[in-house]
């Protein structure tokens, strides 16, 4: 699980607990100005296909946590419950994407829109699992 963050002009995604060690990375921090939307969408997530893994930790169907290489882009996936996802989108960055798990999709992925400004960032897309 990821707990996240805004620090002044940044986002901060902090990596908990054993998730940490899966994915080999404890912090991602990302400039406000670098982050370009923010989707709740699960049935995206849910997939057992997360690309090629590059680093990191992969169970199907269990866990995907690292680096992975999907539709010719670097993702950074923490992801064990697919139901407490969101997607954000991100431009100027090693990642394009982050794929992560949180306590709460709608209320993070709403902190993160107003954050960056955008309401229209904010995406719902509900699927049934």
């Amino acid at each position: 699980m990821v707990d996240v963050a805004i620090e002044g002009d940044r986002v901060v995604f902090h990596v908990e607990g054993l998730h940490k060690l899966w994915s080999l990375r404890s912090r991602l921090e990302i400039p406000l100005a670098h982050v370009t939307g923010v989707e709740v969408n699960h049935g995206q997530v849910g997939r057992w296909w997360h690309g090629l893994k590059l680093v990191g930790t992969e169970m199907p169907g269990f866990l995907a946590a690292g680096l992975f290489f999907y539709h010719r882009k670097l993702v950074f996936w923490d992801v064990h419950d697919p139901v407490k996802t969101i997607i954000v989108s991100l431009d100027h960055e090693l990642y394009k994407k982050l794929i992560i798990e949180v306590s709460d999709p709608s209320a993070t992925a709403a902190m993160l829109g107003a954050a960056i400004g955008h309401d229209r960032a904010v995406r719902h897309r509900r699927h049934a699992p």
